[in-house]
């Protein structure tokens, strides 16, 4: 068993293709977690390359792959040096790492004992260089039991965020999803679309920027309605739970295809983006939890204050009674961090031998530990 409390760190590398974020986690003995240090490393360009060129199918894709996997290990083993250093701890304070991977392919609908979810890593590289237990490949236990394998965080926020109120949780990373967390009622959670991913890549086509600071780019458009209504035609937005996405679905390709033929300013598209973005994940929370309270945004996105604008704006027209809509900071946690320190969890939960995914959120037949464990 554990000591009464002890440290996990969780290394979270999302959708986006930012960086990498280690939080270090205090963890009680019921799963109570507190962030207590953390560091964020922007990737090197030549990984991030790498990572991205295999988000499409092209020419040696194994080797490549593999090289990428070694690559991020090594980059997720040096986030950890400095995250030790900077907290003076030694690799033998540490129970357990969770490491999250980088997903490259997600496909949980194909059927017929078909479905996979990859997330690159070399897991067993990460452990021999930190000489700290690694727990990774966390989704595809869930996905083998029937489910999406994703989205995994609600059993986090159920864990970290229960309340009185009618809670939701809107994680805005790459993809956007959300948990519902009733006062009374199952937890519930899915992914509702895309969150950074499209707006990061438009900008990054038209302005070489990798993402845009604060919505600034986006407000100097208009929402092109037009293209919204077309973007928001997707049969994605149409599924019910369980119901999970990624690159494999919303990416710069797709965007331009939908954009076609018509001349439309370039700015627009931003400010359209930012509206997809809003609108699904407030459609989706007024159509699943109606009487929801308070809705708690964290993810990178939180930090987008043109967005978390629109929110709150556009909350008035999908609700009738008050949303109260604020970042997690409110709350004490940095929402750049949340996902990193839910990763530093589940490798607790591993470790502890308790179930880690949610059947009503993933559609999986049952309970299941999840992960697979390489000892130092």
């Amino acid at each position: 068993m554990n000591k009464p409390h002890s440290l996990y760190i969780g290394l979270m590398s999302g959708t986006s293709l930012d960086g990498i974020d280690a939080v270090l986690a205090r963890i009680g003995p019921d799963g109570e977690a507190s962030a207590q240090a953390a560091i964020s490393t922007p990737f090197a360009p030549e990984l991030r390359k790498a990572l991205f060129e295999l988000q499409r199918p092209g020419p040696n894709e194994l080797h490549r792959e593999k090289q990428a996997g070694n690559a991020l290990a090594l980059a997720y083993a040096q986030a950890v040096s400095l995250l030790l250093k900077e907290t003076g701890l030694q690799s033998s304070d540490i129970v357990a790492l969770g490491a999250h991977g980088q997903t490259i392919r997600h496909q949980p609908e194909l059927g017929d004992g078909l479905a996979y979810t990859h997330q690159t890593l070399n897991p067993a590289l990460l452990a021999e260089k930190t000489r700290i237990d690694v727990i990774a490949d966390f989704r595809s236990r869930d996905l083998a039991a029937g489910g999406h394998g994703a989205p995994l965080v609600p059993a986090f926020h159920a864990q970290q965020f229960s309340s009185a109120r009618n809670l939701a949780i809107l994680n805005i990373g790459g993809i956007a999803n959300l948990t519902l967390l009733p006062c009374n009622g199952v937890v519930t959670g899915f992914d509702c679309g895309p969150g950074n991913i499209l707006m990061d890549a438009w900008i990054a086509e038209h302005q070489g920027n990798a993402f845009d600071q604060n919505g600034a780019w986006a407000l100097q458009g208009k929402a092109h309605e037009a293209l919204l209504t077309k973007l928001l035609a997707d049969p994605f937005f149409a599924k019910a739970p369980p119901k999970s996405t990624g690159r494999d679905d919303f990416h710069l390709r797709w965007l331009q295809e939908n954009i076609g033929d018509e001349n439309i300013n370039t700015e627009d598209v931003q400010a359209t983006l930012l509206h997809l973005t809003a609108h699904c994940a407030l459609a989706d929370l007024t159509h699943h939890a109606p009487q929801t309270h308070q809705l708690i945004v964290c993810g990178g996105g939180a930090k987008n204050t043109a967005l978390m604008n629109l929110l709150k704006e556009k909350a008035q027209q999908f609700f009738e009674q008050p949303l109260e809509i604020t970042s997690s900071a409110s709350i004490g946690i940095d929402p750049q961090l949340v996902e990193g320190l839910a990763f530093a969890w589940l490798a607790w939960a591993h470790k502890e031998k308790r179930p880690a995914n949610l059947p009503a959120v993933t559609g999986a037949k049952g309970l299941r530990i999840l992960g697979a464990y390489y000892p130092a």
